[in-house]
């Protein structure tokens, strides 16, 4: 079984890494790739970073990528691989704000500043299981229904031990996830701000 399991990782992290990769080229080369050919790159860097290639490197690459980030949570998994759908659209502000809400204060007290620790709630706390059931009904009542859907993904791989973690938490939010949610909340709240000046100075009288 734990050789199933890290083989699972193994695939996981080899898919996300293709994904980010073909982010990166997408943003380097200012084109949007159309949906099959995202396939077919995915196919293709997936196997690159989940087989060995020699080069005096004994591990696929997709290992020495996990050995330095960990598993990343179902969460950040889901919303990566989402971006390769032609139906994608943009993760709504609300959410990003909840994960920077979420990261000021979970974060302080998991590293134990203060008498709480949060962290210990996902083993198992019947009232933070509610929380996060509570919260993915009020992305359902937004209409944000794929935010249903990762976090019942989520979930269930952590009922299911999906990763090596017995933890709900590390099933729903990881470093990585933090950084993007709070860096995107406050770009766009920048951009909101910049092109509201941009409008007054151009209706500006005179």
């Amino acid at each position: 079984m734990s050789q199933i399991m890290q083989t699972t990782a193994l695939l996981e992290m080899s898919i996300t890494c293709s994904i980010v990769l073909i982010g990166v080229l997408q943003i380097t080369l200012l084109k949007e790739f159309p949906f099959v050919a995202k396939l077919i790159f995915v196919t293709l860097f997936t196997n690159v970073f989940f087989w060995p290639l020699g080069l005096s490197m004994e591990l696929p690459l997709a290992a020495y990528v996990r050995g330095a980030t960990g598993d990343l949570s179902i969460v950040t998994l889901l919303l990566l691989w989402s971006t390769l759908l032609p139906t994608n659209k943009a993760n709504p502000i609300g959410f990003r704000l909840a994960i920077a809400i979420v990261a000021i204060a979970f974060y302080p007290f998991a590293l134990g500043f203060g008498m709480i620790d949060p962290y210990a709630w996902g083993y198992g706390s019947i009232p933070f299981l509610i929380g996060v059931v509570l919260f993915a009904t009020i992305c359902g009542l937004v209409n944000w229904n794929k935010g249903v859907w990762i976090i019942a993904i989520a979930i269930i791989a952590w009922a299911a031990h999906w990763h090596e973690s017995t933890n709900l938490w590390d099933y729903l939010l990881d470093p990585f996830l933090v950084i993007w949610g709070v860096s995107t909340f406050f770009g766009l709240l920048y951009r909101k701000r910049r092109d509201k000046a941009r409008s007054g100075y151009l209706f500006r009288a005179g």
